[in-house]
């Protein structure tokens, strides 16, 4: 049974509606599933699936040092992007450990939107706000009045035109062509119900797709609005198959490939790192003074048959030395065959090399391979 005291989406009331089994994740009241994991994977890998993003994190700066705040508080150069871009990038501690891996969108020259994780929002406004003192900046924790639904899927630029043309889409400022011609890590905004609407071609499946902020109030209407456009296209969606989808397109999840006590470089993130391309920031020296050498690496492993291992199952070399261990697993639904990511000995971690997993007791025999898993065609 879940917790009652936790934290609620402006949408809970139209999982309820649907039919949605819950979880509570970081704090949150969140849809895991509506019906069948394999059917909503499915769908996002096939068509199109709408996903509750809401508990994550907004935090805008906005003034005439918000490019300088962000260059000295995260790990990428944020003042050469331009306006209408995305960029992934790290908040650092000082030893250069990861506190955070985030989505900055530049709206305007002055004016930045942070999106992390939910469960670091709070920890990454704090650390925000502290790191910008001294510039001429204000920062604003947007993320208790703002809501994120996510469309993602081969289908889901139709929806979006589709939702566009619909006659009374609620929507104004955006036209056909900001959607069709807006490329990857690109944001546009518009207007939903005379209040501001963020669309952006981000997402967190290895598929194409749109995250669109919008503020609480009209959550409801949105969702509503985007199903009413994707029609039988368009899936709910839970968090359990959105893990799948970011397993098999190899991206990271904090609490699992990073953390506080892991660096960039041994995630093979180094090139998030703007060693070369701006000064001083939080967690530069921390990252110049370590050194990496013999520290586990982040490898993928596939395995054959159905038994897929889980976080923390151990991994053994071939004379059955424990070198590392599964951060993250599961049995692929796109590909029919086990995956997993782990931290190991870089001795080990050559794409080819044949592996162990221990999985409940039983070895697993894995094998080193190239990420992602799955690439869309």
């Amino acid at each position: 049974m879940v917790d009652q005291d936790l934290r609620s989406t402006a949408l809970e009331a139209v999982h309820e509606s649907l039919g949605a089994t819950f979880t509570d994740f970081a704090g949150w009241r969140m849809p895991v599933r509506y019906d069948s994991d394999l059917a909503e994977h499915r769908a996002v890998r096939e068509s199109a699936g709408l996903f509750d993003l809401s508990h994550m994190g907004e935090i805008h700066l906005r003034g005439p040092q918000a490019a300088e705040a962000l260059d000295h508080a995260l790990s990428g150069k944020l003042s050469a992007m331009s306006v209408g871009r995305a960029k992934y990038s790290l908040l650092l501690t000082e030893q250069g450990g990861v506190i955070d891996d985030l989505i900055v969108y530049r709206l305007a020259e002055d004016h930045f939107l942070v999106v992390a994780n939910a469960s670091n929002a709070e920890v990454d406004a704090r650390e925000i706000t502290a790191r910008a003192a001294g510039f001429d900046v204000e920062v604003d924790d947007a993320s208790a009045r703002t809501a994120l639904l996510a469309v993602q899927g081969p289908a889901s630029e139709q929806i979006l035109l589709d939702l566009l043309s619909a006659a009374d889409s609620g929507v104004a400022g955006l036209g056909d062509e900001d959607i069709t011609s807006m490329k990857y890590y690109r944001v546009a905004e518009g207007t939903y119900r005379g209040a501001p609407l963020l669309v952006a071609r981000t997402g967190y499946t290895g598929e194409d797709g749109f995250e669109l902020y919008v503020g609480d109030e009209h959550a409801e209407e949105l969702w509503a609005a985007l199903t009413a456009a994707g029609a039988e296209r368009l899936v709910p969606c839970g968090l359990a198959c959105r893990d799948t989808l970011r397993l098999e397109a190899g991206m990271p999840l904090y609490g699992h490939e990073l953390g506080r006590d892991l660096l960039p470089a041994q995630a093979g993130m180094a090139r998030v790192v703007a060693l070369s391309s701006k000064g001083d920031f939080v967690g530069r020296a921390g990252i110049e003074a370590a050194s990496t050498e013999g520290l586990p690496v982040l490898v993928g492993l596939v395995a054959e048959g159905r038994r897929a291992a889980r976080a923390g199952s151990a991994v053994r070399d071939g004379e059955g030395r424990e070198i590392g261990a599964v951060t993250s697993g599961a049995l692929s639904p796109t590909l029919g065959h086990p995956i997993a990511m782990a931290y190991i000995d870089p001795s080990a971690s050559e794409a080819g090399t044949e592996l162990v997993v221990d999985v409940r007791g039983k070895d697993l025999p894995v094998r080193v391979v190239e990420m992602p898993f799955y690439r869309r065609g």
